[in-house]
């Protein structure tokens, strides 16, 4: 007989191609055979899913997972959560979950945090966000999946937890348009209408649900991590340990174009190549579009995005794609409004304007500023920098810093260096340092060919 919850049931079953379908159908088989019973439908416990997932998720989520799916009420009229899940009940949370809109991702979310069909408060819209991330930091720590990024510390510390569900909670917008942007909004109510548009603005939210469930079932159809967590590539015999976790990298990885999302190579870093300008100015011009972060002596982390390659002259360069960012003790991107064109600037050598790096604002008045005297810089912002709108990054508006890095992202860019015709001054920051330190000029540079735009 055909009721509005079998026809349900069939229609979010078509959402999966039919050897997911066949998947889904072995995993409920493992997970109800301990309950297997001609007398009754088959069902699982919360007790099997446990068994079944193990360590690859924490006990909290794993709850959460089987709480939202029992509540999952297909019965007309509707009688509540029922005591273990169904078949039924799990495919059309697993389609949700994986395969759903925004809607009925929301949905399901809204079922994993409470068992009421009214509005939940923002605070516990809050801790859901926290356990998801933990979640996906644990998971993957849990399969291996860091691509060559390691823990700074044990897997999905609270504070860089607790940041990111912060920014993605900054994504929620209530009723009357105001945003979730401080403690005395979390008791405000989220009905599924504002959870439903959170989940479609905020995307690393479904992101985030999709890798936790892929992952923690351990699911074998395919999953491209790629362009969630790069793949990280530092030359032979330079090890080091880089001012982000793995948190942060996913956060200012999913700003990246797409196309640039999938590896970073290292081109500097003070701890292996030394406090000196001259070194990274050797280094990073003409490598592609970069990340450059830094973390001053008060523990603020920041930097910005290059879309373009750097090169070394006294004029304003790059796009509107370019960003900055901030990462400790906040997450938040800042980028272009339009105003002017100072998206990056790289000189040195001059002697009438500045030397030094910058990005955004103006000569003395940079977004964000690295010194020629290295070791040095400044954030200025009153109230934020025109360039992209952003408030100062460091803790102190002229700070010191001690660890910088400089990333190139995407496909190594090893051939621009060959194509824009450098000298083997270009390629070895170690000569052209030892050059300069010397105060010899480099005789070839009125001769070269100039290099090809990009």
């Amino acid at each position: 007989m055909g009721s509005s919850g079998s026809r349900q049931g069939q229609s979010v079953c078509s959402q999966f191609l039919p050897e997911e379908q066949a998947e889904v159908d072995r995993l409920f088989d493992a997970l109800s055979s301990e309950k297997s019973s001609s007398a009754s439908p088959r069902s699982f416990s919360l007790k099997a899913l446990e068994s079944h997932i193990g360590e690859a998720l924490p006990p909290e989520m794993v709850a959460r997972l089987y709480d939202g799916m029992r509540r999952v009420d297909l019965r007309r009229p509707a009688k509540g959560p029922s005591e273990s899940v169904s078949q039924e009940q799990f495919t059309v949370s697993m389609s949700h979950l994986l395969k759903g809109s925004s809607r009925e991702k929301s949905f399901m979310i809204l079922k994993m945090i409470s068992a009421t069909d009214g509005p939940v408060k923002a605070r516990e819209v809050q801790k859901f966000t926290e356990d998801l991330v933990g979640s996906l930091v644990h998971v993957l720590s849990h399969r291996q999946e860091l691509r060559g990024w390691a823990q700074k510390s044990a897997p999905g510390a609270p504070s860089r937890v607790q940041a990111l569900a912060e920014q993605l909670l900054s994504e929620v917008k209530f009723a009357d348009g105001e945003k979730l942007l401080g403690p005395e909004q979390l008791d405000y109510d989220c009905d599924p209408a504002v959870i439903e548009d959170w989940v479609f603005r905020a995307h690393l939210v479904a992101t985030f649900l999709s890798v936790v469930i892929h992952r923690g079932f351990g699911l074998h159809w395919p999953l491209d991590l790629s362009t969630l967590v790069p793949e990280r590539q530092v030359d032979r015999g330079q090890e080091f340990e880089s001012v982000l976790d793995l948190l942060s990298i996913i956060y200012v990885n999913s700003h990246l174009p797409r196309e640039q999302q999938h590896r970073w190579h290292l081109l500097f870093s003070s701890e292996l190549h030394g406090h000196s300008f001259a070194q990274l100015c050797g280094r990073i011009p003409h490598r592609g579009p970069c990340l450059l972060l830094l973390e001053d002596l008060d523990g603020h982390v920041f930097g910005g995005f290059a879309s373009c390659s750097w090169e070394i002259k006294p004029q304003f360069q790059g796009d509107n794609r370019c960003f900055l960012f901030s990462i400790s003790p906040s997450m938040a991107v800042h980028t272009s409004t339009g105003y002017n064109n100072h998206y990056m600037y790289l000189n040195h050598g001059q002697q009438t304007i500045p030397n030094g790096l910058g990005m955004g604002g103006q000569h003395h008045y940079f977004g964000l500023w690295i010194d020629v005297d290295f070791g040095k810089g400044h954030s200025k912002a009153k109230p934020t920098c025109t360039t992209y709108n952003s408030p100062q990054l460091s803790a102190q508006e002229d700070f010191r810093f001690e660890k910088m890095e400089v990333w190139a992202v995407g496909d190594a860019s090893h051939s621009k260096l060959a194509k824009s015709h450098k000298s083997i001054l270009d390629a070895d920051p170690e000569a052209r340092a030892l050059l300069e330190i010397s105060g010899r000029g480099r005789h070839s540079e009125g001769f070269r060919q100039a290099p090809d735009q990009e």
